[in-house]
């Protein structure tokens, strides 16, 4: 007996020391989890040093990438990944916080600035209309990326007449020219806009009201104008639409300024004008934000990154290097961003405080405040059941996305394919019965 307790005893103590060594190994780690394509590459390796230089502890980061809000959530919250600091956008920080699922970002970073405050106070309000409770949201994410959701069109095919309005994507100019984006949040929150022009434009409703709406009628009337829009469909794209712009392969793409800004750029590279707009109606004002998931296991490490990411430097290269803003508003980024050569004056005194209130800015990235007077913030659905009608009616119109043509080419194929066992069945049968007369002959 004692001897059988020994041999527990010394199992025990290696299977410790075994666990130490990993939490060790684990503390000299950095999971980082975020969108492809979302920041400088550089930005991103040089955060080590940065970390010694300030902590004078190693860290090596280990860097995944995600392309849908919901696929992120579902691995951080079955936990199959530890994961340190995730970037998600605003509705999936909401349903984290309500799920109580985030940890608080410590800000005490010894003799480290604390970069955070960098953040512009429009931004930080819009975040804390989530709060749940005595909880901040700002307490618990830090934004990264904003933008707005508008119409990216080709100069040479619509006109910004028909482009500042919704109404382009149900114009039958545009049969089979419109490039969607493959989110029912946006194409949700755009239908109940366009379906109340008149309402917005008699001051009964707001933008906010009409997209955060999740009742059985308003679910209805967005199903209703989906599908009426859908002959103008070339496609549903998370982020082709951009690339097929820049070949003049369509003429409208319903997207985000960020991959606006990224596809005006190329496009003008071989010669293709293309122009963003926020639609006069209204649309939605989006943020991505990092956070620290409950069971992180490396919490310092994962404040750290965040503190990185919001000195100035780091969100002009940010900035530079995927085409989206930063969240980041201090003088150093506005004197970055004028460029004197444009005509136009932008009033960007919701962003960088009253001294920014006529500026020479691109507009696609920076939107007047009159743009940003027009636009909200989608919120998470308020309870599962909401989700799933919404989910429901988005999978009924992508559903039937098929035109008459397509149908029969369907219908071609499977038929062919029937007739071609159908045959092959036989030409088997016959070969068999031939062989067993032959048999016979014998």
């Amino acid at each position: 007996m004692k001897k059988l307790k020994y041999i527990f005893l010394v199992v025990a103590f290696f299977a410790l020391g075994a666990c130490q060594r990993s939490q060790e190994e684990r503390s000299r780690i950095l999971k980082v989890y975020n969108w492809a394509d979302y920041i400088d590459e550089e930005v991103l390796a040089e955060f080590p040093e940065w970390y010694k230089e300030q902590t004078g502890e190693d860290i090596e980061v280990i860097y995944q990438v995600f392309d849908i809000n919901e696929v992120m959530l579902t691995k951080i919250e079955r936990g199959h990944e530890d994961f340190d600091v995730v970037c998600p956008s605003e509705y999936i920080i909401e349903r984290m916080m309500r799920k109580d699922m985030l940890l608080p970002i410590n800000r005490d970073f010894g003799n480290t600035p604390d970069y955070i405050p960098n953040l512009a106070p429009y931004i930080q309000n819009e975040l804390n209309k989530m709060s749940q409770g005595d909880k901040k949201v700002t307490d618990y994410a830090v934004a990264y990326m904003w933008g707005t959701a508008g119409v990216l069109y080709n100069t040479s095919l619509a006109t910004e007449e028909e482009a500042l309005t919704w109404e382009s994507l149900w114009n039958p100019k545009f049969n089979n020219k419109i490039l969607m984006k493959d989110s029912y949040r946006d194409c949700y929150g755009t239908a109940i806009i366009y379906a109340n022009t008149e309402r917005l434009k008699n001051g009964e409703v707001t933008v906010e009201q009409l997209m955060n709406d999740n009742s059985r009628e308003a679910i209805a009337t967005a199903e209703e104008y989906l599908k009426q829009m859908k002959p103008n469909i070339a496609g549903w794209e998370a982020d082709f639409g951009k690339e097929m712009m820049t070949k003049g392969k369509a003429w409208l793409n319903f997207t985000w300024s960020g991959d606006a800004v990224w596809a005006i750029e190329e496009a003008a590279e071989v010669g293709v004008e293309l122009d963003y707009v926020v639609p006069v109606e209204g649309s939605n004002v989006w943020f991505d934000g990092w956070v620290i998931p409950k069971y992180a296991r490396n919490v310092k490490a994962a404040s750290y990154f965040i503190n990185y990411l919001c000195r100035p430097d780091i969100a002009l290269r940010n900035m530079d290097a995927i085409g989206y803003v930063s969240a980041v508003a201090t003088p150093e980024i506005l004197e970055a961003k004028i460029d004197t050569t444009l005509e136009d004056y932008t009033d960007l005194s919701y962003f960088f405080g009253p001294e920014a209130d006529s500026v020479q800015v691109d507009a696609v990235q920076y939107p007047d405040r009159s743009v940003i007077e027009r636009c909200a913030v989608i919120r998470d659905f308020s309870s599962k059941a909401d989700l799933e009608k919404v989910l429901e009616m988005w999978s009924r119109v992508k559903g039937d996305n098929l035109n008459s043509g397509i149908v029969l080419l369907i219908f071609a194929v499977f038929g062919g394919l029937f007739v071609w066992l159908v045959i092959s069945k036989v030409n088997k049968y016959r070969r068999k019965l031939h062989r067993k007369r032959r048999r016979r002959r014998k």
